[in-house]
């Protein structure tokens, strides 16, 4: 490993500058699986949220087994990083391997059959007319993912365990009650919709609003036990846990719902692919204003506003 200690502040604009290559590159690649699955059956696109969620299950458990095993953070780092190059390197094989399925064929045949016949006068795809059909799911993509990141990481990390009898103790209560609660019931949340699709995309919304809620609840658990000058009004190491799995579970439920309507909802199947990539620009748009509203999270309980 490079021994950045003489050179600290090129080391930081160094790992700046690659995280925003990186981050730029999983846009871009989230966006492109999205509009690769638009075209196919709505479970196909839940396949995308599901394999996220699973994808965040087994990093949750490498970090409790990381706890547990007590290595070097440079030793967990390796493994964290060699994990994540097999996974992308499977990633890989599979996109060129997609194509040669039978399955995956007909469906592209489908749908550049109906781009043939369409009788739009423009050859680029009417992206207005597009959005006007599908902004209510893009709007219940951005809500769901705007309260997900505005609690979690940032906030729910920072509830801290109230009962020292509590069956997780100080070490491992973060790890398991937050990181592999949120990702674990996220995932069953996700698998739920292969069988169930309840509410339908008129009435989505209704939940998706719902989880506002969620915000105030972690505000009021022991978040920053040490610094808040709130009260803890929910001192229960039980409820966290509850609230936990139940902002998880809805978490991975909706956002398949919204990923799976939004390219159902448009009425010319060869703009599904459009619809699905307008949502996936909406959920990474989620992600950054909620990850960016969560540094309200301290002021607040601080009583710190000016």
């Amino acid at each position: 490993m490079v021994d950045s200690t003489h050179w600290p502040i090129t080391f930081f604009y160094l790992t700046m500058g690659l995280v925003v290559v990186l981050n730029m590159a999983s846009g871009v690649y989230q966006n492109s699986i999205f509009g690769v699955a638009a075209p196919l059956p709505g479970k196909y696109s839940n396949a995308v949220v599901l394999g996220s969620n699973i994808s965040g299950t087994l990093t949750s458990l490498l970090n409790i087994f990381s706890i547990a095993a007590s290595p070097s953070a440079r030793t967990a780092a390796i493994y964290y990083f060699l994990s994540a190059l097999l996974v992308l390197l499977l990633c890989l094989d599979s996109y060129f391997a997609l194509p040669l399925l039978p399955f995956y064929r007909y469906h592209q045949q489908l749908a550049n059959r109906a781009a043939r016949t369409s009788s739009t006068r423009s050859k680029a795809p009417p992206y207005w007319l597009v959005f006007k059909q599908v902004w209510a799911q893009c709007l219940n993509v951005f809500l769901i993912f705007f309260v997900t990141l505005a609690a979690f990481p940032a906030v729910a990390s920072d509830v801290k365990v109230l009962d020292p009898n509590f069956f997780l103790n100080e070490k491992y209560f973060t790890a398991v009650a937050c990181f592999f609660g949120f990702n674990f019931f996220a995932m069953l949340g996700s698998i739920l919709p292969i069988w169930i699709r309840w509410p339908g995309p008129r009435f989505l919304w209704v939940p998706v609003v719902l989880r506002l809620v969620f915000l105030p609840i972690f505000l009021l658990c022991n978040y920053l036990p040490k610094e808040r000058q709130l009260p803890v009004w929910i001192a229960s190491d039980w409820a966290y846990v509850v609230a936990m799995a139940v902002f998880a579970w809805s978490s991975g439920y909706l956002s398949s719902l919204a990923m799976m309507y939004a390219p159902r909802v448009v009425r010319s199947p060869q703009h599904a692919p459009v619809a699905g990539m307008m949502a996936a620009f909406c959920l990474v748009l989620g992600i950054f204003v909620g990850g960016n509203a969560a540094f309200l999270g301290p002021r607040i309980v601080k009583g710190d506003w000016f």
